[in-house]
C-alpha cells in the first residue's frame, strides 16, 4: 500500500471529526475604547505613600477609570529615584519608597495605565530654592550667567513673577536637559505614556493678543541669528511671534523622537490649553489665546503627528452660561480636529459640583455635527473631586470623590461600563517610519538654524524642517522609502550638502549626518 493511501482514511477521519465537532466558544467581546482618567497633581497627597498610592488605585476603579496622569516632574523635582530630576524636597516617604514605582506596580495590577506628568515650562515656585544641588533653579537659575542662564525673561526684564520662575524654551542647553530627562524616565520606568505640561510660553502677560515672554540673552541672540535682524523685536512682531511658536513646536517634536528612540509603544500626550471662547467665537485658530499669547500650537501638532493625544485642560464651569459655551466650542473642535491622533477633554472638577461634571461628561461625549467625538475624558484633578470638596476637609474629599463615582457609574451613567484605553494603530501597526539627526562642526559645534529637505528619491512629498540650538531636526510620518536629506549649509561651512536616507515603516532611521569644516 502507498504512503499515500495509507494516510488517506486518517485525513478522513480528522476532517470528518472537525466537521462534527461544536463550534469554539467565542471569545469576551473587545472592550469599548474611551479614556478615562484622573490627573493626580503631586502639590496635594495622593502618592506620597504607599497606602495612599493604594486609596488612589482603589478610587479610580471606582470610577472605572483606566488611566492615571501622575505628577512625577513638578518643578524639575522627581517624584522617583531614577531620572535625571533630582528627588523632589516634598514629604514622600523617605528613600528608597519611589512614588512612580509605586503607582506603577499597583496601577499595572489593577489594569490601569500609568501617565508621567511631566511639568516644562515652569521652574520653581518658592522663595527657598530647592535642596539638591543638582536642581536646574541651583544650577542654571538666577546664580547663571550667559547661556548658563536658563531662565525666561519678559519684555520688561522680570525673570520672576512673585515666586515662579520658567525655563526659556529658547535655550539649547535647557532643551537638551528637558528631552535627556523625559527619555531617563522612559528608559527607568515601565510608563504608559509621558503628560507633557506648561509646553508653551508663561502667563503674566500684558494683553491676549500676544506674548511678553522670550527676552533672555540666548533667546535673541539666536533669533538675530535666524533673521538677520540687529534689533530687539517687539513682543507683537510677527516674525518674532512665529519664532517663539517654532521653539515650543520643535521641542515637542524632539520630545516624541526621543521617546520614540528609547520605547516606540509610550504614548505621548499635553495638556491643552482652552482659554476663553473656542476659535468658532474669536475668528479661527490663530485667533485663540492659546496659539496666539501662550504659543501653543497643539492642533498643529495633531495634524503633524508629534503628538499621540491632546489632553485639554478644558476648565469651564458648567454653572455660568459664558463658561457653559465655551467648554461646549473647545469640546466640538477637539473632537472634530483629530486626525490621525487623539484628544481628551479634561474638565475642572474643582469648578464644579457634582451634577455639573455629570452633565459635562454627557456633552464632551455627544458626537459633533461631524459625528466626532472626542477620546474621553480626565478629570481635573484626583484631589478636589468637587467644588464642595476643593474647600472641604479630607473627609469631605473622599464623600465627594466616593459621590461622584456613584453619580458615573450608576446604571445609564456614562462609565456604568468597562473601557479600554484608545489604542494607537499609527503605532500599534505603522505604515510610516520617522526621521532624526543632528547638524554639527568638526569642531562639536551646533549648526543651528539649518534647513533640512527630505526629498524622496522615487517622487513623492518633499518636506523641510530647520534644525535647533543643538543642531537637531526630525521628521514624523514619513512613508517607507529611499530619501535624500539635503542640508542648506551657512557661509564658511563645507561638507557634504546631503545624506541618504532609507525609511521603513516603524523605524526611527538616523541620517547619519556628516560633521561639517568651518572655513576660515
Amino acid at each position: 500500500m502507498s504512503r499515500r493511501r495509507r494516510t488517506l482514511p486518517v485525513i478522513v477521519a480528522l476532517v470528518l471529526a472537525v466537521v462534527a465537532a461544536p463550534p469554539a466558544a467565542a471569545g469576551p467581546e473587545p472592550l469599548p475604547e474611551q479614556w478615562r482618567g484622573y490627573w493626580v497633581d503631586a502639590f496635594n497627597e495622593g502618592i506620597y505613600t504607599p497606602a495612599q498610592v493604594e486609596e488612589l488605585v482603589g478610587d479610580a476603579l471606582e470610577v472605572n477609570a483606566n488611566a492615571l496622569i501622575v505628577q512625577v516632574a513638578r518643578r524639575y523635582d522627581c517624584f522617583c529615584n531614577r531620572a535625571d530630576y533630582p528627588r523632589t524636597d516634598a514629604a514622600i516617604a523617605p528613600a528608597p519608597y519611589d512614588p512612580l514605582d509605586e503607582v506603577i506596580e499597583q496601577a499595572h495590577a489593577a489594569g490601569l495605565e500609568v501617565h508621567a506628568w511631566v511639568n516644562f515650562g515652569t521652574l520653581w515656585n518658592s522663595a527657598t530654592p530647592p535642596q539638591s544641588p543638582e536642581h536646574v533653579f541651583n544650577t542654571n537659575g538666577p546664580t547663571a550667567t550667559g547661556a548658563d542662564r536658563w531662565l525666561n525673561k519678559r519684555v520688561d526684564g522680570a525673570e520672576r513673577v512673585g515666586n515662579n520662575s520658567f525655563i526659556d524654551p529658547a535655550n539649547p542647553a535647557a532643551r537638551d536637559y528637558v528631552v535627556g530627562a523625559i527619555q531617563s524616565i522612559v528608559r527607568e520606568y515601565d510608563v504608559d505614556g509621558i503628560n507633557l505640561d506648561y509646553i508653551r510660553y508663561p502667563d503674566h502677560n500684558s494683553t491676549t493678543t500676544h506674548s511678553d515672554w522670550g527676552y533672555s540673552e540666548t533667546s535673541i541672540a539666536r533669533f538675530q541669528a535666524a533673521t538677520g535682524r540687529t534689533d530687539v523685536p517687539a513682543p507683537s512682531d510677527t516674525e518674532f511671534t512665529d519664532w517663539r511658536r517654532d521653539q515650543i513646536t520643535s521641542l515637542v517634536r524632539r520630545i516624541y523622537l526621543g521617546i520614540f528612540e528609547i520605547d516606540p509603544a509610550v504614548r505621548l500626550s499635553n495638556d491643552g490649553i482652552t482659554y476663553g471662547f473656542g476659535p468658532q467665537s474669536v475668528g479661527g485658530w490663530e485667533k485663540t489665546r492659546t496659539y496666539a499669547e501662550v504659543l501653543q500650537d497643539w492642533r498643529g501638532w495633531l495634524d503633524e503627528g508629534i503628538i499621540d493625544t491632546v489632553v485639554a485642560m478644558n476648565y469651564k464651569r458648567e454653572w455660568m452660561p459664558d463658561q457653559a459655551r465655551m467648554f461646549a466650542e473647545w469640546n466640538e473642535v477637539l473632537a472634530d480636529w483629530q486626525g490621525d491622533r487623539q484628544t481628551v477633554s479634561g474638565p475642572a472638577l474643582y469648578l464644579n459640583e457634582i451634577a455639573d461634571s455629570v452633565q459635562q461628561v454627557n456633552d464632551l461625549l455627544t458626537p459633533t455635527a461631524a459625528g466626532n467625538t472626542v477620546a474621553g475624558w480626565s478629570g481635573y484633578s484626583y484631589a478636589n473631586p468637587s467644588l464642595t470638596a476643593a474647600a472641604g476637609s479630607p473627609a469631605v474629599k473622599d464623600a465627594e470623590r466616593a459621590a461622584l463615582a456613584a453619580a458615573l457609574t450608576g446604571p445609564d451613567a456614562p462609565f456604568a461600563e468597562d473601557a479600554a484605553v484608545p489604542s494607537m494603530p499609527w503605532k500599534e501597526t505603522p505604515t510610516t517610519g520617522n526621521v532624526a539627526g543632528t547638524l554639527r562642526l568638526r569642531t562639536g559645534a551646533a549648526l543651528d538654524g539649518v534647513t533640512v529637505t527630505l526629498e524622496p528619491v522615487l517622487g513623492g512629498e518633499t518636506r523641510t524642517q530647520v534644525s535647533d540650538g543643538s543642531g537637531w531636526f526630525g521628521f514624523v510620518d514619513v512613508p517607507p522609502g529611499v530619501y535624500l536629506a539635503r542640508y542648506d549649509l551657512p557661509d564658511r561651512v563645507t561638507g557634504a550638502p546631503l545624506s541618504v536616507v532609507r525609511v521603513q515603516a516603524g523605524d526611527l532611521a538616523d541620517t547619519r549626518t556628516p560633521s561639517f569644516i568651518p572655513l576660515p
